[in-house]
């Protein structure tokens, strides 16, 4: 259904990269847009990752940086451009059947339902047939993924979920917080790595640093996440994160969470699209 289909994804980060994926092979023409420095930390699993490299794999589809003029050429040799464009410019001189807002801010940064005939929005920030379509819910728990035609995603409220759905199982019967996996910057300044994505590290070990202070591992697993080298953190902000189940193979596959939100992604626009036809 969605072979030929115009997509403009807004925001190219671990998460939507999951939908961006799953869009493309169902056949749709899918472009992402991005700003200059992306702020994605499980950049291996990112078509936000192409802004650095220049293209970047995410599990046999390839995401290629772009120039405007470059989109259609990207197309038809069967990759997804990815474009600077911070605003989606491009929505005012290119025409697109569905716009996707994957931008994650926990707002909306300005989609309007009017920008194309399907708008489908991820997480809080959002209403059904207000500011989009459809909104999919991204919080972890029973709901996640879960489409919303009608109404909101639940509100930012600055955990992963329920109890339920971020304490991961250790050896022994013991449990870890999923918040000790998220790694933060401890002041404002550039994020300096001391290790790569997908090394095993230990509790306590150090992996880098913002603006010369450290930045240690609150537990010991494999390293998921990173920020980009040089990019520009705020207090607070999240710079990685290390995944206690120590499997390597995480930190270049695409989590339960991105293949969820993929689902719901999927989902809203065969649905929505199919409305329009009837």
């Amino acid at each position: 259904m969605l072979e030929g289909t115009d997509i403009l994804v807004k925001g190219a980060g671990d998460f939507v990269s999951g939908a961006i994926r799953r869009l493309h092979l169902a056949g749709a023409r899918v472009v992402a847009t991005e700003i200059e420095k992306p702020l994605t930390c499980r950049r291996m699993v990112a078509f936000s990752q192409a802004v650095f490299t220049g293209e970047h794999t995410v599990e046999g589809v390839t995401g290629v940086k772009c120039a405007e003029e470059q989109i259609d050429e990207i197309l038809i040799a069967g990759n997804v451009p990815v474009i600077i464009d911070p605003d989606a410019e491009i929505l005012g001189k290119r025409r697109f059947d569905i716009l996707i807002d994957g931008i994650m801010a926990k707002k909306n940064t300005g989609t309007c339902i009017t920008d194309a005939p399907v708008v489908v929005a991820l997480g809080p920030g959002f209403t059904a047939m207000k500011d989009c379509h459809a909104v999919v819910e991204t919080l972890a728990g029973h709901n996640m993924g879960r489409v919303i035609y009608k109404g909101s995603a639940a509100p930012n409220t600055g955990i992963p979920g329920p109890p339920e759905a971020y304490l991961a199982p250790l050896s022994g019967g013991s449990q870890v917080d999923y918040r000790d996996m998220v790694l933060r910057a401890p002041c404002a300044g550039a994020f300096k790595a001391q290790v790569r994505i997908g090394d095993l590290v230990e509790k306590e070990q150090l992996l880098g640093e913002v603006a010369g202070e450290p930045v240690h591992a609150k537990l010991s697993g494999v390293v998921r996440g990173l920020l980009h080298a040089g990019v520009e953190a705020h207090k607070g902000m999240k710079i990685g994160d290390v995944d206690s189940s120590g499997e390597v193979e995480r930190a270049f596959t695409i989590s339960e969470k991105g293949n969820a939100i993929a689902g719901g992604v999927l989902e809203a626009c065969c649905v929505l699209l199919r409305r329009m036809e009837d």
